[in-house]
């Protein structure tokens, strides 16, 4: 008797395994959770007719991968009025910064940045090739890179940036997907934004402030 009612058990627990996987095998159109109705219908995403390509219009662009990532950045060297750097610094920053004669170059830049212990001209330029930039540990980056030197410190930001959470997108989410770099939105020297008023000022709002 043991035996028969183990058997008539076994059978029933494979009968509602079947029936599991059986209902599984949902119609079109129907699914368990949004995560299999987005792994399903984006399966066939790359293949569509939507393109970002008409929004990127005359933007220079070059294609770079980060990680996991690889999407389109604007082409920055070509958009440098005063590059190449050579063209005036002929000499090695040591060597002008230390002549009799030497004029004070970038006189109107301020570096608002960091602290001046923390940082200087050099920590981000090549001070024996201004062509090129410089990251921390020294290697030379050029200036189409140089995000790279921004996620030094802002490690955070530049993992947003990376995925297409921080940042400005040049078209849209659909392929190719073209982001604007750091030095796009802010400028390197100073790359705070100052607080500003609202594009529609609500002078109601304001006089219920006071």
């Amino acid at each position: 008797m043991k035996d028969k009612y183990h058997i008539l058990y076994t059978l029933s627990g494979l009968f509602l395994v079947a029936s599991f996987f059986s209902s599984c095998k949902h119609q079109e159109h129907e699914y368990h959770s949004i995560t299999d109705k987005i792994e399903a219908e984006s399966k066939n995403y790359q293949g569509t007719s939507i393109s970002s390509e008409d929004f990127i219009g005359d933007i220079k662009t070059l294609e770079i991968s980060e990680g996991a990532h690889t999407f389109l950045i604007p082409e920055r060297k070509s958009q440098i009025k005063s590059y190449a750097c050579t063209e005036c610094h002929s000499k090695s920053l040591a060597q002008m910064q230390n002549g009799n004669e030497a004029k004070k170059a970038h006189w109107d830049l301020r570096l608002n940045h960091a602290d001046a212990n923390t940082m200087n001209c050099v920590t981000c330029h090549d001070g024996s090739s201004m062509d090129n930039l410089t990251s921390l540990t020294g290697n030379t980056l050029g200036f189409n890179h140089s995000y790279q030197l921004c996620a030094q410190c802002h490690t955070s930001q530049f993992d947003d940036w990376k995925g297409g959470a921080h940042g400005k997108k040049i078209a849209s989410w659909a392929p190719p997907r073209a982001s604007m770099t750091c030095v796009n939105c802010h400028n390197p020297h100073n790359p705070g934004f100052k607080s500003r008023w609202p594009a529609r000022f609500n002078t109601q709002t304001e006089k219920e402030r006071r």
